[in-house]
């Protein structure tokens, strides 16, 4: 095995390694708490399903581009292929409209009673499962046209033009009209949620800003002091899981402008791009886990729990 498999099937190693097991806690403890405690708030069931869609991309993709690096390249038949990019294409076009829904959501939340967002504090929780069944429609249903040109081998195992090679899978284009008209579609479409994820952090920022001053010059109540914590702490969690995003984003897209200008895109850039977008996967729910209450009081009483055992154990042995 060369430098550049051992490299390749490490990195992706590593995303898969990190992000399956968290993005499972985080869908664990939020499935948990809405069978055990109560009905979970709207930011929790974004994020529970933000969660379970990086869960998807990451087993869709981190883990056949590992297979893929250590020499096994024979994973799928074409039918397997075509699921296989239909489910990432679409899983990782949820992982995006759902941080942008999650970031909206909190600038909402936040948001003071004068404000033209103040109506949506109400409408957004009441139409939310809506919300996402059309987040899932949408990006299902735009996920069709790449994943019929999947296939998992070539004629005369010879790569034509405007192909996409993952190794396990090749990606075809009759035409360069087709490869641009496919990319700037997608492309387009994200870009539309990355926008809309800038506005709406630039105003959490904002409000978070005067929020501070505020602060500084008024003495408020305990309590009201604690919840402004803890909206401000969520709101920072959101802003940071935003910018991460369009730092990925803008890399896998540069990335993707450039093989706009060739007509055969190496198998190095091909890994490249691939790394990017899948790298969002793993952070998003370290993140998560840091900053949310309620996913950490679990592992609290996870913990608490493993320690309590072993002493009932052994005292009911003496």
């Amino acid at each position: 095995m060369d430098t550049r498999a051992i490299v390749k099937a490490s990195s992706f190693l590593i995303i898969t390694i990190i992000s399956i097991p968290t993005n499972l806690l985080v869908c664990c403890a939020f499935l948990h708490n809405r069978f055990t405690e109560a009905k979970l708030l709207a930011a929790d069931i974004i994020i529970c399903n933000l969660a379970f869609a990086n869960l998807m991309v990451a087993v869709i993709r981190s883990i056949p581009q590992t297979i893929a690096a250590l020499g096994y390249v024979n994973l799928f038949d074409d039918v397997g292929c075509k699921i296989t990019i239909f489910s990432f294409r679409a899983f990782r076009g949820l992982s995006i409209s759902l941080t942008c829904l999650l970031c909206v959501y909190q600038a909402v939340a936040i948001s003071p009673a004068t404000s033209v967002l103040a109506p949506l504090k109400t409408r957004i929780p009441q139409y939310l499962m809506y919300i996402i069944i059309f987040l899932y429609f949408l990006y299902y249903s735009t996920s069709v046209m790449t994943a019929l040109n999947a296939v998992f081998n070539l004629f005369n195992n010879t790569i034509p033009p405007y192909t996409l090679n993952l190794e396990y899978c090749f990606i075809l284009h009759k035409d360069y009209f087709t490869y641009i008209s496919i990319g700037f579609g997608v492309m387009s479409r994200d870009l539309v949620f990355i926008v809309l994820m800038i506005i709406m952090s630039g105003y959490i920022l904002k409000l978070l800003y005067q929020h501070g001053q505020k602060v500084k010059s008024i003495r408020s109540s305990d309590r009201s002091q604690k919840e402004g914590r803890a909206e401000t702490k969520a709101s920072r969690a959101v802003v940071t899981l935003v910018i991460l995003y369009v730092v990925f984003f803008g890399i896998d897209n540069v990335i993707w402008l450039y093989t706009m200008t060739i007509s055969r895109v190496t198998l190095l850039i091909s890994d490249i791009r691939v790394f990017f977008a899948t790298l969002y996967t793993s952070v998003c729910p370290i993140v998560v886990i840091t900053t949310n209450p309620k996913v950490q009081r679990k592992l609290k009483l996870v913990k608490m729990k493993r320690e309590i055992q072993p002493t009932e154990s052994s005292t009911c042995t003496l």
